[in-house]
């Protein structure tokens, strides 16, 4: 909830009809929209198909009607908290990261009129909340993290469920053409998630905040101590990563349609909240 004075910043009546195209310059969508907006006096330059017939009729003086464009944009955030993403060497958590990404740009969409809903894995059986609109519905997303989240540090699990049935589910709350923006690690995200992945883009619109903490990028090669929950030590030896960085794989996943961007954990909300305004531009 502390978050919502960031995600108010640079919040104006351009950016409603800003529309979107994934890139650094944002541009107005094409055409007039079909949702009315106002009724205001005639100006040169105006389109005469505009002209509002009863105004014009009542006061005798020319009046153009302005639209807008319709946008319900129901959004499901997909927030993971299953036990590998319980990590994080600077800062926070990765699992903090991610909530904190996702409740950034899930006040700026109510904030813009949208819908919120969301998903959340980790231990025991999925949180679920159906698109809605209002700071009632923000207020929901955001104790609904709180509370996985709590309840994810408390569980003992040790291994990873997969993200598959998290997709099927987060596709059952959205209308064809709807938003899922997933906030994860993708650590052993399950054999059939990418296909699925590739399924769903072609009916929602799917965008991707990869989690990524500082160790992973720079990890350097050694020996670790470790200690586990159950009280058991010992030493692991780390070697370089040998799975695709964090952008490499940002770039595979875009070239099946699935936009995305880096979350560094070390961050911090300031600098997400300017990512989470730039996400929500093209959403």
């Amino acid at each position: 909830m502390g978050l919502r004075h960031l995600a108010r910043r640079g919040v104006s009546p351009a950016t409603r009809t800003l529309a979107g195209l994934p890139g650094g310059i944002v541009t107005r969508r094409r055409g007039r929209g079909s949702e009315p907006d106002d009724v205001r006096l005639w100006s040169e330059g105006d389109d005469r198909r505009h002209i509002d017939r009863n105004a014009t009729a009542r006061t005798g003086i020319l009046h153009v009607r302005t639209h807008h464009d319709e946008r319900d944009r129901a959004v499901v955030l997909l927030a993971d908290f299953r036990p590998s993403m319980l990590f994080g060497t600077r800062r926070a958590l990765r699992s903090v990261a991610a909530a904190e990404a996702l409740t950034l740009l899930g006040w700026r969409i109510v904030g813009d009129g949208g819908r919120i809903g969301l998903v959340i894995g980790g231990a025991g059986e999925p949180t679920a909340i159906r698109p809605a609109g209002g700071e009632r519905a923000m207020t929901a997303v955001t104790g609904a993290l709180a509370l996985a989240h709590a309840r994810a540090l408390a569980a003992s699990e040790a291994a990873d469920t997969p993200l598959d049935a998290l997709l099927t589910l987060a596709q059952s709350l959205l209308p064809s053409g709807g938003h899922l923006v997933i906030a994860s690690a993708l650590d052993a995200p399950g054999p059939d998630f990418d296909r699925l992945l590739t399924v769903l883009a072609e009916r929602l619109s799917i965008r991707l905040l990869l989690v990524s903490d500082a160790f992973e990028r720079t990890r350097p090669p050694g020996f670790y101590p470790f200690a586990t929950p159950d009280g058991r030590r010992g030493t692991v030896q780390a070697r370089p990563a040998d799975r695709l960085a964090a952008d490499e794989r940002l770039a595979e996943y875009a070239h099946r349609g699935i936009e995305g961007l880096r979350l560094d954990v070390e961050a911090g909300p300031e600098a997400y909240a300017p990512l989470m305004e730039r996400l929500d531009a093209i959403l």
